[in-house]
């Protein structure tokens, strides 16, 4: 990514908070020293739940985004997007699980360190 998309993201980022009062952050690996471009196989059954989580979360929000087209009552809405937040946990609760499983156990076993530092960042940003 170049230096002139990341500032353009950030002046959009910008922008959307500004016109949502969101909270929302720009994370990029390269803010941390991490590298741009590590990659992780995954096996099929692993893939196959997150990818089938994903596909319902993305189902829930263009349920909502009908929702918000056909004019429906504010509270029936918010209940749908708090299924949606609800859903998105659960991804991020399995993924992270896998990821520990996984990724950090083998850096651990090949006495990358630096590993546990990246892995507190990571909860330390989920939790906000």
């Amino acid at each position: 990514m170049t230096e002139a998309e990341i500032r353009k993201m950030k002046r959009e980022l910008d922008t959307l908070k500004r016109e949502t009062g969101a909270d929302i952050e720009l994370y990029l690996p390269e803010d941390e020293g991490a590298e741009c471009c590590r990659h992780k196989h995954r096996e099929a059954p692993e893939y196959e739940a997150l990818l089938k989580r994903l596909k319902r979360i993305e189902g829930q929000v263009r349920g909502v985004q009908g929702m918000v087209e056909k004019d429906a009552y504010c509270t029936d809405i918010l209940t749908q997007v708090s299924a949606i937040q609800s859903a998105l946990n659960a991804f991020s609760r399995e993924l992270l699980a896998n990821h520990i499983r996984t990724c950090v156990v083998e850096d651990l076993r090949e006495n990358r360190l630096d590993t546990v530092d990246e892995l507190v960042a990571t909860i330390q940003r989920m939790m906000k």
